[in-house]
């Protein structure tokens, strides 16, 4: 058992009996009160979100897990088919463990997959993502003055918002994380 100022953004805990990972991990100390860590973690296996309070001396269960980054292949049913790039050994991962990543998916892109023991917990796809726009309308020439949006299709078929000088057959820079645009690729 570790106690909760070691953890940090990103670690996985057993808490509750259920794996975990830390979506946000803040240290407050609220006027003349004792101080408390503000921990948002996501269980693994329901997706649930909760937001927990810990004292500094509490205890908690850091869980060990090894990264692999693994190749999307192709999808089968609900599950994602990654391939390890060196043994080429095949795995098989549940479509909610990206979370809502996983529509910026593409064929042949590398994803980073957690492991406990042999089994996959979680995955994540990188930050930043470059994808090309498949439709959107056409906006206004010189229509730069104002952060204006307008909603667009990627080539996964996710639609995000992007600025009004996005065309068709653009490549652009997407978080995914938040699904946000970034900026046009180069």
């Amino acid at each position: 058992m570790a106690k909760v100022s070691d953890i940090s953004k990103g670690a996985f805990v057993r808490y509750e009996g259920e794996l975990a990972v830390v979506l946000e991990y803040e240290h407050r100390t609220p006027g003349n009160l004792r101080a408390f860590y503000q921990v948002k973690m996501r269980k693994l296996k329901s997706g649930k979100l909760i937001e927990q309070r810990f004292r500094p001396g509490d205890d908690i269960d850091i869980v060990h897990v090894n990264y692999k980054e693994m190749q999307y292949l192709y999808m089968e049913g609900e599950n994602l088919v990654c391939m390890d790039n060196t043994t080429y050994d095949q795995v098989h991962l549940a479509k909610e463990t990206l979370g809502d990543s996983v529509a910026f998916l593409k064929e042949g892109m590398n994803v980073v997959i957690s492991f406990e023991g042999e089994e996959p917990v979680f995955a994540q796809l990188p930050v930043n993502i470059e994808l090309e726009v498949t439709y959107t309308e056409t906006g206004l020439r010189g229509d730069t003055a104002t952060r204006t949006l307008k909603p667009a299709t990627l080539e996964t078929g996710a639609q995000i918002k992007v600025p009004l000088f996005i065309n068709i057959g653009d490549r652009i820079k997407i978080d995914t994380r938040t699904g946000d645009y970034i900026e046009r690729a180069k």
